[in-house]
């Protein structure tokens, strides 16, 4: 498995399993579900059968997108490749012809890391590639599907603008959720599963706390390389306003549900606010909470330390974020 940087900061900050809470969330999906689950795999290979377009993808090797009604709610999946059922994944750091997660070579605790390349190869998120337009497999969005050209890649499959990545090795086992990687890997943005509506598949999260600066405030439990990491969490001056260009700093806190929180945080503070697009966004006292994509995280032999870097950072012509005394 392409982990070594990631297995690299795990020793360093004493993390213990850093895909638990996923394998976990999974394993209690497919006991409830899982017959569902994985008919909806196999359902991708029916489907072929009995859709030309399908069959047709599968002889010209254009891939081809399904639903799976994962962990967290219906995700899209890889319909064709060598692993078809893997959950596919976007990063908030894309956006338009920029990207967040790309094929440059970095340096990770003394550790070479790729975040993305070609299917097969040893970067950490995969691309998800095609050759021809890719094909909508039942339930997905064709008018969402598309494909961009990437350097040292290929042609990327897109869904909704957002161009789709590979994680996970076993179908039905979502364990790139909500994975926070702002500075260490400096890929400056959060995963999320991608909806059939083509947006950011929220989770319920757990809220806690975390030292920073010698103050304490609100912090949203991440994954990254190091197990679970609390990030400081940061309100807007301009509440939900926050999108376009604001939106490549600060990335939403999507979430469903209510979150864990943990002890000592008072309940009746956390809360929901819905957007436009359909996202719902984590709140705390009613204001929507956001994570700051450039996130200072340093090793250090008690663990990571956060910077809080993003407090006060004024968006031109906008507000103000703040970090969040709970």
């Amino acid at each position: 498995m392409r982990r070594s940087p990631k297995a690299v900061i795990a020793a360093l900050t004493k993390a213990r399993t850093y895909k638990s809470y996923h394998y976990l969330t999974a394993a209690r999906f497919i006991a409830t579900a899982g017959t569902a689950t994985f008919v909806a795999v196999a359902a991708l290979g029916s489907a072929a059968s009995a859709a030309p377009n399908l069959a047709a993808a599968a002889k010209s090797g254009a891939a081809t997108v399904g639903i799976m009604n994962g962990p967290y709610g219906p995700m899209l999946v890889a319909g064709s490749g060598p692993s078809p059922g893997t959950a596919l994944y976007m990063i908030t750091s894309d956006h338009g012809s920029t990207f967040g997660c790309t094929t440059a070579k970095q340096e990770v605790v003394g550790s070479p890391y790729e975040c993305t390349g070609a299917e097969g190869g040893k970067s950490e998120w995969p691309a998800y590639t095609t050759k021809g337009m890719p094909v909508a497999g039942p339930g997905v969005k064709q008018s969402l599907l598309g494909e961009i050209a990437r350097p040292g890649i290929g042609e990327q499959v897109t869904y909704a603008g957002h161009p789709l990545y590979l994680f996970d090795q076993i179908p039905g086992l979502p364990t790139g959720e909500a994975w926070d990687e702002p500075s260490l890997p400096a890929d400056h943005g959060v995963w999320y599963l991608v909806s059939p509506d083509g947006n950011p598949v929220g989770w319920e999260g757990t809220l806690t706390t975390v030292t920073v600066k010698g103050h304490t405030v609100l912090a949203e439990l991440m994954l990254d390389g190091g197990g679970w990491v609390p990030f400081p969490v940061y309100t807007y001056s301009g509440g939900t306003s926050c999108t376009g260009a604001c939106a490549t700093q600060f990335d939403p806190v999507y979430a469903v549900g209510t979150p864990g929180l943990a002890p000592g945080l008072p309940s009746g503070h956390a809360g929901l606010v819905a957007s436009a697009d359909g996202t719902q966004q984590r709140t705390w006292d009613g204001k929507a909470l956001y994570l700051y994509a450039d996130e200072t995280v340093q090793p250090s032999g008690s663990g990571l330390i956060l910077g809080g870097n993003g407090n006060g950072v004024r968006i031109p012509g906008g507000g103000t974020f703040s970090l969040v005394s709970p």
